[in-house]
């Protein structure tokens, strides 16, 4: 039921806009009530697992990033978003917002479901407006009960949006499947272009290309890439981009059968590398897929180019696992965010630069014994210094009080790196060193982030310790480390600092929509 507040913000809605604005009325009053109700949730989150430097929602269900844009002077991160239980449900877009990549402000939900469920999507700057490009999912009385389309919405503020009265702008793909989700648009030249994730007829992933001059009138152009039937039945969140004079397509391909150690995720995230001509629109791939995060929470990315920089993040999650935190009254979380470089035929990835502002004191130690036990609050800095590769190694993570635990270890005799979280789930891979022969390990409090070396092989599975962090070394050599505590950079619990209050969003809403009545 709509609460007071609620109810009288509606009848204010439609006493200034008429009855013919009623439906932008009701819709003003649904972002009020929904505003509202995560304020009254947000204080009854457990906050055992919370994270303290990851973008994860403020209550309920978080998957794929959206929209990631920069505007204004800031970044914008949307994300799926189901606030009313921690698990999937019809999708709005959340939105967080940052000047630096690291420390996180929650700004008012951006899209809530009508008719369509808004699926995942982009965003783009087209002049003085933010432009949200998604998917509309709707459910249909015929088999296979649902259809995409895409839609657009706009905003001037890069906080209250817009759906175009004219949606959708992309009915369907060529060949009517209803599979046609997740563009991803970026402007060259007088165009934009997007790339779509679908299906063949015979049930087979593949990449539409498709350009417009405004966002409206789109004109299929060809396909970027298709699955030859062994890599899987669709390949959703597709992003195109060049990087170091190659073009990358990366997706998310859904249905790949494990390889070994490859591919053992219920779904992957990796990159194809090769040559694309703006005249043909074709797409010549060089080198085959690849694995781009090695973890075992990971999927969905989404890029953005700024400054010159191209920054990755993902959801920190992955599809058909338990979430801990769920019980908690939220679940999900999004990656730190990475710079990525191409270097001869791989991606590296870096964390930002910008994570650096978030080490607060440094740990004493720094000859790291064998056996030796460190333990951390709730987040942690470690990097693991000038490792001896001819030796083993093995790290030992897990709670104060017990709980999820986790091995990070090197094995030299198969030159390959591993996380065991227990159980035979294990993740590894071989590991060359292009330069520095370090470990570089981030820890909230219900995650790691590995990257070694440079960067050339990443890590990234969610790990649920009961207390604060233990982390042992129980490799036969000593080690040599620096190691710092990290401040918070998101919402935590719930403050004015870093979130829109409820009362906040409605005067936005009001002053913005509404010039009749005063601002407060």
């Amino acid at each position: 039921m709509a609460s007071s507040h609620s109810l009288v913000v509606l009848c204010i809605l439609v006493a200034v806009f008429g009855n013919s604005s009623a439906e932008q009325s009701r819709g003003l009053a649904e972002e009020i009530q929904l505003a509202e109700y995560i304020a009254n949730k947000r204080p009854s989150i457990n906050l055992r697992y919370r994270l303290r430097y990851h973008v994860a929602p403020p209550v309920g269900w978080m998957n794929d990033p959206n929209g990631f844009s920069y505007y204004k002077g800031r970044y914008h991160l949307f994300y799926q978003f189901y606030p009313y239980n921690s698990s999937w449900g019809p999708m709005h877009w959340g939105h967080s917002s940052s000047a630096n990549l690291v420390d996180w402000v929650e700004l008012p939900t951006a899209l809530i479901p009508e008719k369509e469920q808004c699926f995942s999507g982009s965003g783009v700057v087209d002049g003085d407006k933010l432009v949200l490009i998604y998917t509309g999912h709707q459910l249909t009385s015929t088999e296979p009960y649902y259809n995409e389309s895409q839609y657009i919405a706009t905003s001037t503020d890069g906080i209250n949006f817009s759906k175009y009265v004219g949606n959708p702008v992309l009915k369907s793909a060529p060949n009517d499947s209803p599979d046609f989700r997740d563009p991803k648009v970026w402007k060259y030249g007088d165009y934009w272009y997007a790339v779509i994730g679908s299906k063949t007829d015979d049930k087979h992933g593949r990449v539409l290309l498709y350009k417009t001059p405004d966002l409206i009138n789109w004109e299929y152009l060809s396909i970027i890439g298709e699955s030859n039937g062994t890599m899987g039945y669709m390949w959703e969140c597709p992003d195109f981009f060049e990087l170091n004079g190659k073009f990358i397509l990366l997706m998310s391909p859904q249905g790949m059968a494990p390889q070994g150690d490859r591919y053992k995720n219920t779904f992957q995230t990796g990159y194809i590398i090769g040559s694309f001509n703006y005249t043909t629109n074709k797409f010549v791939p060089e080198v085959d897929f690849q694995e781009i995060d090695f973890g075992h929470d990971f999927y969905a990315t989404q890029t953005l180019e700024n400054g010159g920089r191209r920054i990755m993040v993902a959801w920190f999650g992955m599809w058909e696992v338990p979430y801990p935190e769920a019980q908690d009254g939220w679940a999900g979380a999004m990656t730190i965010m990475r710079e990525l470089t191409l270097v001869g035929n791989r991606i590296i990835q870096k964390p930002v630069a910008a994570m650096n502002n978030l080490r607060q004191s440094t740990h004493t130690v720094t000859t790291f014994a064998s056996n030796q036990e460190i333990e951390f609050e709730k987040t942690a800095e470690i990097n693991v210094l000038s490792m001896d590769l001819t030796k083993s190694v093995s790290i030992l993570i897990t709670g104060t009080n017990g709980g999820g635990q986790a091995w990070i270890k090197w094995d030299p005799a198969v030159k390959k790196v591993i996380v065991d979280r227990g159980s035979n789930d294990i993740r590894q891979v071989e590991w060359t060193p292009i330069g520095a022969q370090s470990w570089r390990l981030f820890l909230d409090a219900s995650s790691l982030e590995l990257f070694c070396g440079e960067g050339e092989v990443v890590f990234s599975s969610r790990v649920y310790p009961d207390g604060n962090w233990k982390v042992t070394n129980l490799s036969p050599v000593s080690l040599n480390i620096e190691a710092y505590y990290l401040r918070t950079s998101v919402p935590f619990p719930y403050n004015a600092s870093t979130s829109l209050t409820p009362i906040l969003g409605i005067i936005l809403l009001l002053s913005l929509l509404l010039p009749v009545i005063p601002t407060l």
